[in-house]
């Protein structure tokens, strides 16, 4: 049988081409997000500036199973304790506060350097390329890239800014490093500890073992010492310790690799499913003939499972090395948007290569069985009838298996409308519905496109008389296999229309609700890391200000209620002018000290009100106990809680409020305040001035480009199926051949040929995007209701001409082409080939 199956193979290249272009892609995507998820569970975070140290001792940056999103900072009397440990030789108090240097009174070199103790130069290391070590307040050591992008040199003065203050400082030496792209400035222990102004709080401690002392057994005694409050790192997982932000992105791509996974698992088993069953399907003949001959039903399927088997292996084989490539273009993707840290290193290892090629390989064998289960079932006299004119398609199991998934599907958008809210986790439900919808109308097409062709055999007839006949005629006749052109169209519609429109929805939602939240006229942003306390109300005394508030958006932990609450912290004092806060209850200008104000349905879920007290974790783990000092009306799509802006910023990792929103007098002020604002914003280094609508501008852009990253991936998924569509239709064409030369011979022209062709093709779209719609309804329309209150989604009404005008295109070219290349061959050979 082995031999048998390899030597028929090479009859077969058509349907082999399609077959093997299906696993591999199908393969090469469920790896990629495999390559995704297997990243986010590991979560390697290379060290940069503390790779020079074996032990990282850092604060725990982790409350109630979550990551922080702040840097959580450590005691700095615990260095002397850990320095104490038999074993250790050395522990370096490592310290930083946002700074840059000045040329001109300009930013030069990276806006994002971070000035540094230089006791923890050593932790990279740093070695002097020239002068010497600060010792003085006013000393300053640059890394060689900062003093080249400023041209300074030792013994040089310069402007500097460090914390939001202006500094002059003295260059004493550059100090060189091959290992950080971050810049840095090192100024003496005692001054970084002054300019932190922390409370002598540490970022993180270098350990260095005793010479012959074992790494582990040190980094085990370190763990004792430190207890809770800190965590102890050791090889790739220094890293953590240096970019604490990053460890969030392992939950973040963890979900997303998940979801988009989960969707790719789907469409490749169909892909290939689709492509193997209609393979089989256009083998009946061949199939009929082995069993009119003597082969036993055994050997027959014998034979199709070893063909499977051999494509698949192959298929998969190749399909590592691309997949890992897809792997590390969507993860760059995905870090290049900002949505994880461009820090995380990418794995992919044997267990998402091993998974790929398993679900491929499971998904064709299983294909393969049922497809060939009633072929070698059925007697060679039937066979060889039915391998003509396709009769009977609807089995038990395929019925159960369509209502499985359009009962899943719709359960989905039943869940998604009556079960979730507003949050990240609503796509998990929303997205998959038109999968499984699609999925669904897929197995049923069969019956559909019977169905449809007899109600618009009327319409087509009159409008294309003969060729709308005959492409009638075999849309009725011929269901089973126009059914395996609209499946993958069905499912490319529905995906494509139901992702698209729930995102332009949460993009015009997220962009309507900000522009909403700010009732500010501008927004004064440091490029510097942070503005001093005294600038806000500095801006609130310049002319033409009706209010100033500084902004600072973080996120938290409300205690019972669980993470991924939005802080955004405000000034009292002009609060109320510069955000929208419908008031209901208590007032803005009591939110002083440990305050918090809440909405209403946040007031009604937590079970307090005014005068209560309400326990939270900030973003860097520190408890506090807020009063409820306000609650204003429910804002739709905006849940955040308004608490002190300098207690919020105090809390943060780079300690300061970074935007601060001015409202103008009256409406007649705008103007005249730009032209105060951007000169008051000279007089601060780093500063910038922006109005309302670049305000709004550039949280649009920014969305865009989290976006961006969601559409790479959908864009994957999106490709696959529309090469799915592309490998059935090219392969269905070719294989009818023999048919278009039979029509030549009685009589037809190409010209005739090709116009029925044209006209089935229309009706296989007409059908497929009617069906597709319906699935992407699945998933837009319940996304939209719940994100906006209607059922209609946001977004133009050219992305679905466009998906739809794609379709056709796709199907026109993948019908068309083939079929006008096959009849450039003599009709009377085409017939006597062998199929």
């Amino acid at each position: 049988m082995l031999r048998l199956s390899l030597r028929l193979l090479r009859y077969r290249k058509t349907g082999i081409a399609a077959t093997f272009l299906a696993l591999f892609f199908g393969s090469a995507i469920v790896m990629a997000c495999g390559g995704l998820l297997e990243t986010g569970v590991r979560l390697s975070i290379p060290p940069q500036r503390l790779s020079g140290v074996p032990i990282v001792v850092t604060g725990n940056q982790s409350y109630d199973g979550e990551s922080l999103t702040e840097r959580r900072r450590l005691d700095a009397a615990l260095v002397d304790r850990v320095r104490a440990i038999p074993g250790v030789a050395e522990a370096v108090p490592d310290l930083s506060v946002p700074a840059a240097v000045l040329v001109g009174g300009k930013v030069v070199g990276d806006a994002q350097a971070y000035g540094r103790n230089w006791s923890a130069a050593a932790l990279t290391p740093y070695t002097l390329a020239a002068g010497t070590p600060p010792v003085d307040p006013a000393d300053v050591v640059l890394d060689a890239r900062l003093a080249a992008a400023a041209q300074v040199r030792v013994g040089d003065h310069i402007g500097a800014v460090a914390r939001g203050q202006s500094l002059r400082v003295h260059v004493t030496g550059i100090a060189a490093t091959n290992s950080v792209p971050s810049s840095a400035l090192f100024f003496s222990d005692a001054e970084t500890a002054r300019l932190t102004d922390d409370g002598g709080q540490l970022d993180a401690i270098g350990v260095r073992p005793a010479p012959g002392a074992d790494t582990a057994t040190v980094a085990a005694a370190v763990r004792q010492v430190v207890g809770a409050d800190g965590a102890v790192f050791t090889g790739d997982e220094r890293g953590r310790a240096e970019f604490p932000a990053a460890a969030g992105g392992g939950k973040t791509l963890t979900i997303l690799a998940s979801i988009f996974g989960s969707w790719a698992v789907l469409i490749a088993l169909f892909g290939v499913t689709s492509m193997l069953g209609l393979s089989l399907q256009q083998r009946q003949l061949e199939i009929a003939q082995l069993r009119a001959i003597g082969a036993t039903p055994g050997q027959v399927r014998r034979m199709i499972l070893i063909e499977t088997l051999v494509l698949s292996v192959v298929a998969t084989a190749l399909a590592v090395a691309p997949a890992y490539m897809l792997g590390r273009v969507l993860l760059d993707q995905l870090t290049g948007s900002g949505v994880v840290s461009a820090t995380i290193a990418f794995h992919q290892g044997v267990i998402p290569a091993v998974t790929g090629a398993v679900i491929a390989a499971v998904a064709a064998l299983g294909a393969t069985l049922v497809a060939a289960r009633r072929a070698v079932r059925t007697k060679p006299t039937a066979a060889l009838s039915e391998a003509v004119v396709e009769r009977h398609w609807l089995t038990r199991p395929r019925l159960l298996l369509a209502l499985l998934f359009l009962a899943a599907g719709i359960s989905m958008s039943v869940v998604t409308v009556t079960v979730m809210t507003d949050g990240p986790a609503l796509a998990s439900t929303a997205g998959p519905a038109s999968v499984l919808v699609g999925v669904g109308f897929a197995l049923l097409a069969p019956g559909i496109v019977a169905a449809l062709a007899r109600i618009l055999q009327w319409p087509v007839r009159a409008l294309t008389a003969s060729p709308g006949f005959l492409a009638v005629r075999n849309a009725k006749v011929r269901n089973i296999r126009m059914a395996g052109a609209v499946a993958p169209i069905v499912l490319l519609v529905g995906i494509a229309a139901g992702t698209l429109y729930m995102q332009s929805t949460e993009n015009a939602v997220k962009t309507g609700t900000y522009a909403k939240s700010m009732l500010a006229d501008f927004v004064l942003d440091s490029g510097t890391g942070g503005f001093t306390p005294d600038v806000v109300s500095r801006v609130q005394a310049l002319p033409g200000v009706r209010a100033a508030s500084e902004l600072v958006t973080t996120s938290g932990f409300v205690d019972g209620h669980g993470s991924d609450f939005t802080f955004r912290g405000v000034s009292a004092a002009g609060a109320a002018q510069t955000v929208f806060f419908p008031q209901v209850a208590g007032s803005l200008a009591d939110l002083r000290g440990a305050a918090v104000a809440i909405s209403v349905k946040q007031a009604t879920s937590f079970g307090v009100g005014i005068g209560d007290t309400l326990p939270i974790h900030l973003g860097d783990g520190t408890a506090i106990r807020a009063n409820i000092v306000a609650v204003h009306a429910d804002i739709p799509n905006d849940d955040a809680l308004f608490l002190p802006a300098d207690l919020l910023a105090r809390h943060t990792t780079a300690g300061l409020a970074t935007q601060i929103l001015v409202r103008a007098a009256d409406a007649r002020g705008p103007d005249q305040l730009r032209h105060v604002l951007d000169g008051f914003a000279a007089t601060i280094p780093g500063a910038a001035v922006s109005d309302r609508e670049g305000l709004i501008s550039n949280n649009s852009r920014v969305q865009q480009i989290l976006v961006s990253a969601n559409y790479t991936i959908v864009a994957m998924i999106v490709g696959y199926a529309a090469i799915t569509v592309v490998n059935s239709l090219v392969s269905a064409t070719r294989t009818r051949r023999r048919e278009f030369a039979l029509q030549r011979l009685t009589g037809f022209r190409p010209g005739q040929v090709l116009r029925m062709l044209g006209v089935e093709s229309a009706l296989v779209c007409l059908i497929a995007i009617a069906l597709g719609t319906l699935a992407a309804a699945a998933t837009a329309v319940p996304y939209s209701w719940v994100k906006s209150g209607s059922l209609i989604p946001s977004g133009t009404f050219g992305i679905y001409l466009a998906i739809v005008a794609g379709a056709v295109v796709l199907t026109l070219a993948a019908t068309l082409l083939p079929a006008a290349q096959g009849m450039r061959r003599p009709p009377i050979e085409t017939v006597g080939a062998p199929e």
